[in-house]
């Protein structure tokens, strides 16, 4: 009898984090389905990126989910009456904060999976570097594992449901060399909270403060295509 394909539903942004993710589980072995949301996001520019990822690393389907969370706005990546801040220090949750994103975004994962017969999730939260955001930490995504295991079809025929956070004890700098050692061209990546069209970065954004600082503390030239 021929061993059971291993799948994994892979959320792909298109940027650094979630590259390096779908990377990270394609070498480990599992049938990567990658999924991308369309959400009314005011820059499109990482939706290119995550194609090219999808189509680098060899996803067996790429599917980008067409969601309207600009239609509740509230956070300055959504929401036309609210402007993206350049980087400041601060410990305070950032205007930049979607309400409820990743749990948004893991329930339609939990629902494709469910679908593929998958019980493996791979998010690319990491709490050494996220910018306040509660949605990456790792007791959110203990809590969401346990309401997924009682949610589902499968968990309750016994099929448990891992969510996979690879990158969670790890800062960018750790991410960068990771992803290096696994082919990532970051060139080809999104971080940007304002790219432009042609996926160039303003440079100034909480994102891009952390993506440069990754570079840097990797001893790694910043491949990133700015505007300036």
């Amino acid at each position: 009898m021929s061993k059971s394909i291993k799948k994994a539903v892979v959320l792909l942004s298109g940027g650094l984090d979630s590259t390096t993710v779908l990377a990270i589980s394609q070498s480990q072995g599992y049938e990567c389905y990658a999924l991308s949301f369309d959400y009314g996001q005011k820059q499109k520019s990482e939706l290119k990126s995550a194609a090219m990822a999808a189509s680098q690393f060899e996803a067996a389907e790429h599917r980008v989910m067409k969601i309207s969370l600009s239609d509740i706005g509230g956070s300055a990546l959504t929401d036309d009456n609210i402007d993206v801040p350049n980087f400041v220090e601060s410990d305070e949750i950032p205007v930049t904060y979607v309400p409820a994103r990743n749990t948004i975004f893991l329930s339609y994962a939990l629902a494709w999976a469910e679908v593929l017969d998958c019980q493996n999730i791979f998010i690319g939260v990491n709490a050494l570097d996220y910018s306040g955001y509660p949605d990456c930490r790792q007791e959110y995504i203990d809590a969401f594992e346990v309401m997924a295991n009682l949610a589902t079809k499968q968990s309750v025929e016994g099929q448990k449901i891992n969510i996979h956070t690879p990158l969670i004890k790890l800062n960018k700098a750790q991410i960068i060399q990771l992803g290096l050692s696994l082919d990532v061209d970051y060139e080809n990546t999104t971080s940007c909270y304002q790219a432009n069209d042609k996926g160039e970065a303003c440079g100034v954004c909480d994102a891009c403060e952390y993506r440069k600082l990754g570079f840097n503390k990797a001893g790694i030239d910043d491949p990133t295509r700015y505007q300036n």
